[in-house]
């Protein structure tokens, strides 16, 4: 293994691709090689980012293949969905490790992409050989694949509220809701009529409650933890918060369960896992994202109401990083042989 990976961030000028450059430019194990942004080529990283003055001194690139292939060992894609496919296969040929940040490679099931994105899957043969990028339930494979498929933001956050009570079968219920509170980052960099600050602003706003997409991704992996199918319903409500995601989890329990017997099945499903922080009692008694913004963590938590024997799991993310760049950057460095936290020990902000 080289001393340093050359990497390369293709689609580099939006909230997730800066938020890439932010951990990859003082990782120890990588050296960026080439950024691209098809709007900014040719202009200084730092005007796009200016919180990466004095660390990054680069230019903007068009997309080259060729020359991201004379200069870099693996690529990072930071492109909206249904870009990634069209690079993925050439870049793959080229020998090239690629950790794809879009929703173009997530689902093995090449008819999920005609029901949730619209789309006749181009490369269906390539879906089997990619690895879902959730490195708390796929660490294995991660270190033996050229193609990794970093999950969504809010499918994170909900697989990792749901996954130890699935796993554990700590209920019978195959059907869960996930109400997720998001913010106002998980809209990208480019404004919308309703991303747009006075509209945003002291907004709690459902949308696509009919069905998110994001649900495809999650009842993939929890299907395949239960080894049952599983079936839920993701509900995103945005808030005016800058960054960070909240998903509530809902089942209902057969019987009465102890608090402590499900803190022991979530405890010992996520023991030995670097970013999951199990959170119960104290003062803060439920996950909550404003103690986990700027790291790659995930609080996990959860709720019963006796009464009704409701069993509410919670899981807060920052979602540019644990919904993003510091989960794909997680699944790299395992791919690559690093510590799985190698640039990424960064303690979370607070205030934030």
């Amino acid at each position: 293994m080289k001393d340093k990976v050359r990497v390369a961030v293709v689609g580099g000028s939006g909230y997730t691709g800066g938020e890439l450059l932010r951990i990859l430019v003082t990782h120890p194990k990588t050296e960026i090689s080439l950024v691209t942004s098809r709007e900014y080529a040719g202009k200084p990283i730092s005007l796009v980012h200016p919180n990466l003055r004095g660390l990054i001194s680069k230019n903007f690139s068009n997309f080259d293949i060729d020359q991201i292939s004379q200069k870099a060992d693996v690529v990072f894609l930071a492109l909206p969905h249904g870009v990634s496919m069209n690079y993925v296969p050439k870049l793959l040929e080229l020998g090239l490790t690629v950790v794809d940040l879009s929703a173009d490679f997530r689902l093995k099931d090449p008819q999920a992409y005609k029901m949730w994105y619209g789309i006749e899957h181009p490369y269906p043969d390539l879906l089997d050989k990619a690895v879902y990028g959730l490195p708390e339930l796929h660490y294995e494979e991660l270190k033996n694949t050229k193609l990794i498929a970093s999950p969504g933001c809010n499918a994170t956050a909900t697989i990792l509220a749901l996954a130890p009570i699935v796993a554990s079968k700590l209920t019978e219920s195959k059907r869960f809701i996930s109400d997720v509170k998001v913010s106002s980052s998980e809209g990208g960099a480019k404004p919308s009529e309703g991303s747009h600050h006075p509209e945003r602003q002291n907004a709690i706003r459902p949308y696509e409650a009919e069905g998110h997409r994001h649900s495809a991704e999650a009842e993939q992996e929890l299907s395949r933890l239960a080894k049952d199918s599983i079936m839920i319903s993701i509900v995103p409500h945005a808030v005016s918060s800058v960054r960070g995601a909240l998903a509530s989890a809902h089942s209902w329990l057969s019987s009465d369960i102890s608090d402590l017997e499900i803190w022991k099945k979530v405890a010992e499903f996520y023991r030995g896992k670097k970013f999951i922080r199990v959170v119960k009692g104290n003062i803060h008694p439920y996950p909550d994202p404003k103690y986990v913004i700027g790291s790659n963590f995930a609080d996990v938590g959860f709720a019963v109401e006796k009464r009704v024997l409701r069993l509410t799991m919670f899981s807060a993310i920052d979602n540019l990083m644990k919904g993003a760049a510091g989960q794909a950057v997680q699944a790299f460095n395992i791919n690559m042989g690093f510590e799985e936290d190698e640039g990424l020990k960064i303690a979370p902000l607070r205030p934030g």
